[in-house]
Parts: structure tokens; C-alpha cells; sequence
């Protein structure tokens, strides 16, 4: 089919739904109003519904044709953040303490209008040869290592609905707003925490001797951390190391029983980030020793590097290309060091996480602080990216499903 011969989303429609849902934000996990608002919108559009996936997620799913055809997943995540919303805007979080204060809203009402508007192209014009659709509206994609990709793949998720390829994508400030950007390849970064709880012997500051200081490994090795990035890190690998928590003590003439760091680690390298939890635990329990004190070491593995696939990836490029222009369009976008869990997605299915424009994120109510990022109070999503990145997603699943689709047969189970 013709890319002219899409169907265009309604994008009053998609508005009032992420002003509707920006409004009333849920954390991970408790989406249930969010959930019911898609759920309700899929079926009376015809959409097979499956709700209760990792408590609060769901799948939509349009067949058509013989079924023998390839499946395809889009997948959005609906989760606010424990932000207190500072925007002064209209349609701000009536919720205290709570926010879509990285665009998850707009996640959602994206992906509402493609289905809308493929739903609609079924009905009046037919969709190309057979195939399945599935739209996975993903629940807690900010709660790190307990985030709902993994949730809902531990409950079957591509068991249930498989997919032969998978794309995803998410807002972000700073890029022109609409400009679609693409990366092949390792794309976000994995996300590891740390806590190194050094013990000692508390006692008395005015003799230190009798006691054993546990803030000295600690502050040796806040230090020291910076020099694994520095000296066992290839260059030309991303990777950081922030220590985002210190604390010890609670008085200044006492010598505390323990010190405690909190780190967060990342890396766009599977092999760089064992490297880096080898360097972490041995330099933290060296340094414990050289000053006669323990260290316990709790290492969790959070999100997995994000990596999209070259054919899938390359086909949203030509696609995004064919659609909007050369100047609308990025194909090699740097990596970011910020996670993702649809990683974990994507280790199992082929597929493509792009980003969408959102522009300088300026807004007209509160106060006029200037663009800034995602997780902050002042954040809000723009409206106006919506309608390039929904139209052209449903210009994508129309180029999927086509017989002359780039997408190998391996990937599309012919």
C-alpha cells in the first residue's frame, strides 16, 4: 500500500487523551485508570483485548487476512514518576507528588491514535496481506530492575502474543520537535546499583584510635571509582560511574559504625560492564582492608543495553525518510547513557527504539524557567510532536506488512 494511502490519527483526539491522562498520573504498577482508558478505547475500536498482564499491562491484537502473514509489536509505556508537578499549566497532574513527568503520557496517546487509525484503514481500505498486530501497553517502565517489560515477560508475554519484529519509542527534549532520530545498534545504556556498606568500630572523635573509621575506605573510594572509567575502560567505550548517595553518621563528634555508598553504573558494552563490576567489588574490598574495616558489596543488575536490530532499524529510516525528508530525520543518532527496559524486549525480538523531537520543551504556564529535560518538575510532553511520530508509525506497519517490505523473510516468518 502507498504510503499517500494511509490513514492520518486524529490528533484532537490524541490530545485530549495525554491532557486527559497528564492529568491523572500512576505510578508502576497502578495504572488501573490508565489501563481501563486504553482497554476501553481498543475494544470499541475492535480490538481483541488481554488485560492483567504484569497486573495493570495490556495487549491489543488486530488480525487480518489468512493469518499466515507477519506479526508486529509497537509497544508504549504508560507510568508517571513520585514528582510534584511544577508546570502551572491547565491540564497539570492533579495528583500530588505525581507526574508524567517523562512523557509517558504521550507514549500512550501516541500509540492510541495509531491504533485508532489502523483500526479505521481496516475497516475502509483493508490492511496489505495478512498479518497480527500487537499493541503493548507496558506497565512500571521507571521502577529500574523491577520494571514491567521484565514483568511481562515472565508472564508470557511473547508466548502469548509473538512478534516476529518490535519498535518503540520515546520523546526527547532538546531535538527538534517532530524530528524522528534512529540508531542501529547499541543505542541506551545498561543500568546497574550499587551499595558498598563499609564497616567498622564506631567510638569517640577525640580518639580515633580506639576506634575504626569506616568513612575513610568510604571517601578513598569515591575517588577511587573515577579511575576504573579512566584506566580499565577502553576510550572509545561509554561507560559511567556516579556515586548518587553518601551517608554516615549523625553527629560530629561521634566516629560512625558504618559509611555507605549508593552508585549507579552504566554502559553501552555487555563486556565493559563486567569489567566494571569485577573493578567495583575489588577495588571497594581493597579499600576496606587498607583501613581494617569489612565491606559488603550489594551488586544488582538492572536494565541491559538497548540494542536495535540492523534490518528493522534500517527499514524505519527508509520508511521515516520516504514520509518526511532527509531533514526530518537522523539515522545515526548518538548513544544515550540513560536506560531503557525495553531492552529486555528487545533481546528477545527484533526491533527498533527511536526517538521523537520534542523540542525545546518550552511551556506557557508556571514558571519560565527555559527547556529542560525529562524527569523534572517543569517537564511537560509537547502535543506537537504526536502527529509525526503516530503518522508515521502507522505509514511503518503499512511498509511492514507490504509484500515488497525490506524486512528479511527471517525476521518476518515467511
Amino acid at each position: 500500500m502507498n504510503q499517500a494511502e494511509t490513514i492520518s490519527p486524529h490528533l484532537d483526539e490524541m490530545q485530549t487523551w495525554r491532557r486527559h491522562l497528564h492529568q491523572h498520573p500512576e505510578l508502576g504498577f497502578e495504572e488501573f485508570d490508565t489501563s481501563q482508558l486504553v482497554a476501553e478505547r481498543l475494544k470499541e475500536w475492535g480490538y481483541e483485548v488481554h488485560t492483567g498482564i504484569a497486573v495493570t499491562g495490556l495487549v491489543g491484537v488486530l488480525s487480518w487476512g489468512d493469518g499466515s502473514g507477519p506479526k508486529l509489536g509497537l509497544r508504549a509505556d504508560m507510568d508517571a514518576l513520585p514528582i510534584h508537578e511544577a508546570t502551572g499549566l491547565p491540564w497539570a497532574s492533579q495528583v500530588a507528588g505525581r507526574m508524567h513527568a517523562c512523557g509517558h503520557d504521550g507514549h500512550t496517546a501516541i500509540l492510541l491514535g495509531v491504533a485508532e487509525a489502523v483500526a479505521r484503514q481496516h475497516r475502509e481500505q483493508g490492511l496489505p496481506g495478512s498479518g497480527t498486530l500487537h499493541l503493548i501497553f507496558q506497565p512500571a517502565e521507571e521502577l529500574g530492575g523491577g520494571g514491567g517489560a521484565q514483568r511481562m515477560l515472565d508472564e508470557g508475554l511473547f508466548e502469548r502474543f509473538p512478534c516476529d519484529a518490535l519498535f518503540a519509542l520515546h520523546n526527547m527534549p532538546g531535538f527538534p520537535t517532530g524530528q524522528l532520530r534512529f540508531r542501529e545498534g547499541e543505542f541506551m545504556a545498561s543500568s546497574d546499583t550499587v551499595t558498598l556498606t563499609f564497616t567498622g568500630k564506631g567510638g569517640h572523635c577525640a580518639v580515633p584510635h580506639l576506634a575504626t573509621d569506616p568513612t575513610l575506605p568510604a571517601a578513598a573510594t569515591v575517588l577511587a571509582l573515577q579511575s576504573i572509567v579512566g584506566r580499565n575502560v577502553d576510550p572509545n567505550l561509554t561507560s559511567v560511574i556516579s556515586v548518587g548517595r553518601m551517608q554516615s553518621g549523625s553527629a560530629s563528634n561521634v566516629i560512625p559504625d558504618s559509611a555507605e555508598l549508593a552508585l549507579s553504573v552504566r554502559t553501552l558494552d555487555s563486556d565493559v560492564r563486567d569489567i566494571l563490576e569485577r573493578r567495583i567489588r575489588d577495588l571497594a574490598s581493597s579499600q576496606a582492608a587498607a583501613f581494617d574495616c569489612r565491606c559488603d558489596i550489594d551488586y544488582v543488575r538492572g536494565y541491559p543495553v538497548l540494542v536495535n536490530s540492523p534490518e528493522e532499524t534500517q527499514l524505519a529510516i527508509e520508511t521515516a525518510r520516504e514520509m518526511f525528508g532527509e531533514a526530518q530525520v537522523e539515522a545515526s543518532t548518538a548513544p544515550l547513557t540513560g536506560s531503557e527496559d525495553c531492552a529486555y524486549f528487545l533481546n528477545q525480538v527484533p526491533g527498533c527504539y527511536f526517538l521523537v523531537g520534542n523540542g525545546d520543551n518550552g511551556h506557557d504556564g508556571g514558571a519560565a524557567i527555559g527547556p529542560c529535560s525529562v524527569h523534572n518538575p517543569h517537564y511537560d510532553f509537547n502535543d506537537d510532536c504526536m502527529g509525526p511520530a503516530a503518522t508515521f508509525l502507522v505509514g511503518l506497519i503499512s511498509r511492514y506488512f507490504s509484500p515488497d517490505s525490506a524486512v528479511p523473510s527471517t525476521s518476518r516468518c515467511e
